[in-house]
Formats: C-alpha cells, structure tokens, sequence
C-alpha cells in the first residue's frame, strides 16, 4: 500500500490542511458566530487527525504520501489556532489567568517544533528515524485541549458580556472553563520542554555521528 495516494486516510488529511486558512480567518474575526465556526472546525479536524491515522492502520493504508503529509497538517493547524490566540489574547480579550499570552510561550511552542523537524531531518539523513515519543503525544494532546478551550472561551465571553449572564451557572462554567484553558496551557508548555529533552536524551548518540 505505501505505492498508493490517494488513500481515504490522505483524502481526510488534505481535507484538514485545506481548513487550516478558515479556521485562521474566523479565529481572528470579530463576530461572536465566526469564532464559534473556528472552534467547531477545531474539533472536526482534530477529530480527523484520529480518524485517518486510525483508518490507515485498520486497513493497511499506511503511505508514504500519509507519512508526509500528517505531520504538515500537524503544525499547519498548530499554526493556524495558536497564531490568532496570541493575537485575539492582546487584542482586548484575555485568557484566563493568563491575560495576553506572552511571546515567550509562542516562541517555546513553535521553536520546539522546528528544531524537532530539523532534527528528524538531519538524523534521517543518518539512517535513523525518530518516531512520535509518548512526550511527544502527550504534549499534542495537552495543545489540542488548550486550542479547543481558548477557541471557545473567547464567544462564550463575548455573549456573557452581550447577554448580561450573571448567575451561578454560569459563575461556575466560566471558572472551570477558565481554570481548564489555563492548566491545559501550562501543562502543554511543560510537556513541550519535556518533549524537546526527552527526544534530545534519547537520540544523543547521533550527535557523534559523522556524515
């Protein structure tokens, strides 16, 4: 099967690529509407990163195309959430505890990533392919909880502002919907580093190899 492209599996992972741009554009709108469409999209395309991974196991679809293509589709949504909570955070409507989401944390999400492509690269050059460590999943999950809770988090403010919610239902959602987005940022953070350390400890003895 690794000859083949066009898989269900591939299909499912461009289709996620393609709303990559949309969920960009409605993130960073105004409309209380367009923000709650991008947090929809959010899930329906993190749910496919599940869906197609696990399709292309059941069904012997595993493709050299797949193998490329998911971890593009991986960072261009990573890219396509995170971007415009940092802008929308320091824009007027801050995450809770948080308040603007600094630079800093940006740097630590999206530097992690590249130098680990660059890594992967440089060691398959060597004969080596670094797989997807259990830091590694579990720091994309933490991600995904927390682009999920800020997606959400910034209509759900807008229409408590616009409605006058008030009561304890929602004094008590929008604690724990505050203290979720928070926890799950700095957990995703830590399990960044972690990752990064993990991957670089765990492949060291590359770094005496020679070309």
């Amino acid at each position: 099967m690794a000859g083949r492209r066009m898989t269900l599996p591939n299909i499912i992972t461009l289709s996620r690529i393609a709303t990559c741009p949309v969920i960009f554009v409605l993130a960073l709108s105004s409309g209380t509407g367009m923000r709650i469409a991008a947090f929809v999209l959010f899930l329906a395309a993190a749910a496919s990163d599940i869906w197609d991974g696990y399709i292309a196991r059941r069904d012997g679809l595993v493709t050299d195309m797949g193998k490329l293509l998911d971890p593009i589709a991986d960072k261009l949504l990573l890219a396509a959430t995170w971007i415009p909570i940092y802008i929308v955070s320091r824009d007027g409507t801050p995450l809770p505890w948080w308040g603007a989401m600094p630079l800093w944390v940006l740097a630590v999400i999206f530097g992690r990533e590249i130098f680990i492509t660059v890594f992967r690269a440089w060691a398959a050059r060597r004969g080596v392919v670094i797989a997807a460590g259990r830091a590694g999943k579990e720091k994309a999950l933490f991600q995904s909880l927390f682009t999920g809770g800020a997606l959400l988090w910034y209509p759900l403010t807008e229409l408590a502002a616009a409605r006058g919610w008030s009561g304890p239902v929602w004094t008590g959602w929008s604690w724990f919907h505050g203290t979720f987005s928070s926890v799950t940022l700095a957990v995703a953070v830590v399990l960044t580093v972690y990752s990064l350390l993990d991957y670089l400890w765990s492949y060291r003895a590359l770094v005496g190899m020679r070309d």
